[in-house]
């Protein structure tokens, strides 16, 4: 069955971000899978855990964005954190870069949540256009 989990917190601790799930986490039998794909209804990113059998959602709603801008920004791909537990979200910094560009100009993802994404990353989208 597949569980979604939401970062709700995070902080830059020097250059790598940290991003924190609050809330139970009954099953941390995962590993990260690399991928990141688009809630557009719920203006979410989510980070897809291997979990095995199926795969659990790490969902980054608008709130955590901002954040989501100092990764890219960093050297380093963030760490997710839990209870007692940690892991690197392996290229995250790559998947999450290509999505904002390939959801820049793009209404197929909804013209709200492409609005949303070219406002919150328009620091990323117009460092790509100085180099």
């Amino acid at each position: 069955m597949r569980k979604t989990y939401i970062v709700e917190n995070g902080s830059q601790q020097e250059k790598q971000v940290h991003l924190q799930i609050c809330g139970e986490i009954s099953d941390c039998e995962w590993r990260a899978a690399g991928q990141v794909i688009t809630d557009s209804d719920a203006m979410a990113f989510i980070y897809l855990m291997d979990a095995g059998d199926d795969y659990h959602y790490i969902k980054f709603p608008q709130a955590i964005w901002p954040l989501l801008v100092k990764t890219l920004q960093s050297d380093l791909e963030p760490i997710l954190t839990w209870g007692n537990g940690q892991t690197e979200l392996v290229n995250f910094q790559d998947e999450l870069n290509a999505l904002i560009f390939n959801i820049e100009g793009n209404h197929n993802y909804g013209a709200d949540f492409s609005t949303a994404v070219e406002e919150a990353f328009a620091e990323i989208l117009n460092e790509s256009r100085e180099d």
